[in-house]
């Protein structure tokens, strides 16, 4: 549950950065960085969960066995990072230190990315995004390890703007359990960002709650790319 957790927050986290971004007033402002520590937050509580929830293999009568020499490796997964793009690539910034280049394992699909990390201060981390928005040119992308963080580009198979970094209907199938709505959060933001913003912000807010409502569209966060 906490690793389901953690991956919820990761993306509410993404969804409010990339509001951030687009927002103009200052009370819409506050409103989202508040929301956003919060979140890191508990995304930092249910990360510290998960890693004391990894278990330790031991063989019997013998001296403990590391996971790597079990040929059974464990990965905290990075779901807290932050992206941007231009016309022809997207670049996602993961801040960890202790990288080391050469062990760094990385897989580049055209629709999707797979990157571990390992022996990173006696653990393992993985970067996956197992559906990109749009195709991208595997041969090309690459990633650089600075002394705090990981850059990695994926150059775009064509050239345009991505409203996501995820494809969307990944993004929507937790959402269908009504008894636990992981986008509560947002849509409450979403309210006070109606009462605080100017009349664009109120039309852009309208307009995608009415999309949801008749169908036409199932996230009420779509529209907010342009």
């Amino acid at each position: 549950m906490a690793e389901e957790q953690r991956s919820e927050l990761g993306l509410d986290l993404e969804e409010l950065r990339h509001l951030e971004a687009i927002a103009k007033r200052p009370r819409v402002l506050n409103l989202l960085s508040s929301e956003i520590r919060s979140i890191d937050s508990k995304l930092s509580k249910a990360s510290a969960a998960v890693a004391t929830q990894t278990p330790t293999v031991i063989a019997r009568d013998k001296a403990p066995v590391d996971a790597a020499t079990a040929g059974v490796l464990n990965y905290v997964t990075l779901s807290s990072f932050s992206w941007d793009q231009d016309n022809e690539k997207v670049k996602i910034y993961v801040f960890l230190e202790g990288v080391e280049q050469e062990k760094a394992e990385t897989i580049f699909k055209s629709m999707s990315v797979d990157i571990k990390f390992h022996d990173v201060q006696g653990k393992n981390y993985r970067l996956a995004i197992p559906k990109l928005n749009k195709e991208i040119v595997p041969e090309k992308c690459k990633v650089l390890v600075k002394p705090t963080k990981v850059i990695v580009t994926l150059f775009k198979a064509s050239k345009g703007n991505w409203l996501d970094l995820h494809l969307k209907e990944d993004k929507l199938k937790p959402s269908m359990d009504k008894d636990k709505d992981p986008m509560a959060g947002i849509m409450d933001l979403m309210k006070n960002m109606y009462d605080e913003g100017d009349d664009e912000m109120k039309r852009t807010i309208a307009k995608a709650w009415s999309d949801a409502r008749s169908g036409k569209a199932t996230d009420p966060m779509k529209g907010f790319g342009h």
